[in-house]
C-alpha cells in the first residue's frame, strides 16, 4: 500500500495521550493516530449521508410536524404517552 506523509501540530495533551495510548496498546504512535484519523473520517463521511439523506426527506415533504413531536415528548412524563408521531 502507497503512503503519505502528514504533518500536523496538535496541543501537548493530546500528543500525551496518544504516547499513553500507544504504550498500552504497545501498537506505534503512527498507529494509533491512523485508526483514531480513519474512525473520524468514517463517521464524518455517515454524518454527512444522514444529512443528504435528511435533506432529501425535507425536499419529499417526508416530514414530522414539530407540534406533534412536542406533543409526544410532553406526553413522555405522563401517565399514557403518546404513540410515536410517524
Amino acid at each position: 500500500m502507497e503512503t503519505k506523509v502528514i504533518t500536523a501540530h496538535v496541543p501537548v495533551s493530546l500528543a500525551e495521550k496518544v504516547d499513553l495510548l500507544s504504550n498500552r496498546l504497545e501498537r506505534s504512535k503512527a498507529w494509533v493516530v491512523k485508526q483514531a484519523l480513519s474512525a473520524w473520517i468514517d463517521n464524518e463521511e455517515e454524518r454527512h449521508r444522514l444529512t443528504l439523506e435528511a435533506l432529501a426527506d425535507v425536499d419529499e415533504k417526508n416530514v414530522i410536524d414539530h407540534q406533534a413531536v412536542q406533543a409526544w415528548a410532553d406526553s413522555l412524563t405522563t401517565d399514557k404517552p403518546l404513540s410515536t408521531p410517524r
